[in-house]
């Protein structure tokens, strides 16, 4: 029987441990090798993972912080605020197309250059990383390794890219004039209230973009075997 040495044992591990929930996290991965066969040690299992994590992290980090990693990746290019949509149509109808583009171009700048910053960030939660948290990420789904970096990093992550983000936009005319507007269209009566907060939105959809791509990194190294580029994740997550 062909047996996964470590991309399926999350679907074992939840068998074994649904009996009891004060159950040992060694002995519910040695039952897993066990059933496996693989023979890998439970700290291998976490050194996989935490390479995984690595590779996953240090790829996305430097596709996102390239220039036009953002604003040329459909997947995480950041747009004009969508609870200003209507002020977006009505700069357009005034001629000012370049402008707003200038603008979303702008914010996708400061999203690439605060990307930068989450390296050292996500290494020291890799670094971090206990059996019990690599039990969890072994149980999980496809994105578990992502899910735990994202519970780990979100808040230090925000505290670095906020100030980069901030100055980018400054560096920008329009900005200048995107809080009077949206001050403006807020007196309007019985219209959404729109956040003037520039700095805020475009560090969480940089931060939210970054996971995504991480995310992506994950599941090929789940599902590709090309993707495993060390011995080590070819022995985790490979096949016999």
């Amino acid at each position: 029987m062909k047996n996964s040495l470590k991309i399926a044992l999350f679907l074992i591990i939840g068998l074994v441990t649904n009996a009891s929930a004060q159950v040992n996290i060694n002995n519910v991965l040695n039952s897993a090798n066990s059933i496996l066969g693989g023979g890998l040690s439970n700290d291998k299992i976490v050194k996989g993972l935490k390479e995984a994590l690595s590779v996953g992290s240090k790829n996305s980090t430097e596709k996102a912080s390239k220039t036009d990693g953002f604003y040329k990746n459909p997947l995480i290019k950041i747009p004009f605020p969508k609870e200003a949509k209507q002020m977006e149509s009505t700069l357009k109808s005034l001629g000012m197309q370049k402008q707003v583009e200038s603008f979303v171009m702008t914010m996708n700048r400061a999203a690439e250059d605060a990307s930068k910053k989450a390296a050292p960030i996500f290494i020291n939660a890799i670094t971090k990383m206990s059996i019990k948290d690599g039990v969890n990420i072994l149980r999980g789904n496809d994105n578990a390794a992502t899910e735990f970096l994202k519970s780990s990093t979100s808040s230090p992550l925000k505290a670095e890219f906020k100030p980069v983000v901030k100055t980018s936009l400054q560096k920008v005319q329009i900005t200048k004039y995107w809080t009077p507007l949206v001050k403006t269209y807020n007196r309007v009566p019985m219209v959404k209230k729109m956040n003037p907060d520039l700095d805020d939105y475009v560090t969480t959809l940089a931060i939210d973009g970054l996971f995504k791509l991480i995310a992506a990194e994950e599941l090929k190294i789940r599902k590709d075997p090309k993707a495993r580029v060390s011995d080590l994740l070819k022995e985790v997550f490979g096949k016999k």
